[in-house]
């Protein structure tokens, strides 16, 4: 492709009488077919795969399907009446280190490569992804990962700090995580978020500490110590979640409005109490 655009280059060149006004020679990183790259291939999959659980696109038409202010079900509907992959109904994406919620993250990601790929390649294709991405444990664990410490980071990466799809963050202890699209954004988003996710995750945390209570009567040491482990990990994010959960009902009693026109700088802003730093 290299010197394919290198003769292109020298032929208009040579045409125009330009050779000695203009360059023909191509470096690497100005193909306009770029390199296959194994591990940004496989992000851009992940990134496309989001889009298709949020609604901005579809694998049953070509480019954007959501992509005005307030879009929800019924503009999609309009356009994909019968999607092969339907994107999430209230358009919020839990991300968690264990999986609290099936509709999570990686939950709908492994949905997403069952439904493109089919059911018998799941496990090779889920193996595939997780071997690109790196890190431990099993396909599943890997993806989850991913997820939880990598996707919003490449994300503001790829939009030059200028996310459109906004991670809800309670903080470093990852009590509560969610994706959100912010075209699909509505003044109510942050009472659901609150009732419907931000409460569950928190009754998930304390019955997850119960259990481990009543497992510490019988636990031996060896599991003693494994589960105070755990349940000093529960206790910090609950905790967290606490503080967290108070910045929310906060915010969402004001039901603030956005404007996209505003850009998303200013309308991240907003809500900088209980996003992701943008890094």
């Amino acid at each position: 492709m290299k010197s394919d655009e290198e003769s292109l280059n020298r032929i208009f060149a040579d045409s125009y009488c330009m050779n000695d006004d203009v360059p023909t020679s191509v470096s690497d990183d100005k193909v306009s077919v770029r390199l296959a790259d194994k591990v940004r291939d496989i992000k851009s999959l992940i990134s496309f795969a989001v889009g298709c659980m949020l609604g901005r696109y579809s694998l049953d038409a070509d480019g954007l399907v959501l992509a005005s202010q307030g879009d929800g079900l019924d503009e999609y509907h309009k356009k994909v009446p019968k999607p092969t992959f339907a994107p999430d109904d209230d358009g919020i994406i839990p991300i968690t280190d264990t999986e609290y919620f099936h509709d999570d993250a990686t939950g709908l990601f492994i949905d997403f490569i069952r439904t493109v790929y089919g059911e018998e390649s799941l496990e090779e294709n889920l193996a595939f992804v997780a071997d690109t991405l790196g890190g431990g444990g099993t396909p599943r664990e890997a993806i989850r990962n991913y997820f939880m410490n990598g996707f919003f980071v490449d994300h503001c990466k790829i939009y030059q700090k200028k996310p459109i799809y906004w991670l809800f963050d309670s903080g470093k202890k990852g009590g509560f995580r969610a994706l959100v699209y912010m075209h699909r954004y509505k003044p109510d988003l942050l009472a659901k978020l609150r009732t419907d996710y931000v409460h569950e995750q928190q009754d998930r945390y304390r019955t997850q500490i119960e259990h481990i209570d009543d497992a510490l009567e019988t636990a031996d040491r060896r599991q003693q110590a494994e589960l105070k482990k755990r349940k000093k990990k529960l206790s910090d994010q609950l905790a967290e979640i606490g503080v967290f959960e108070e910045k929310v009902h906060h915010l969402a009693d004001q039901m603030i409005e956005i404007d996209l026109d505003d850009g998303v700088s200013a309308n991240y802003a907003k809500f900088q109490d209980v996003l992701a730093k943008i890094k």
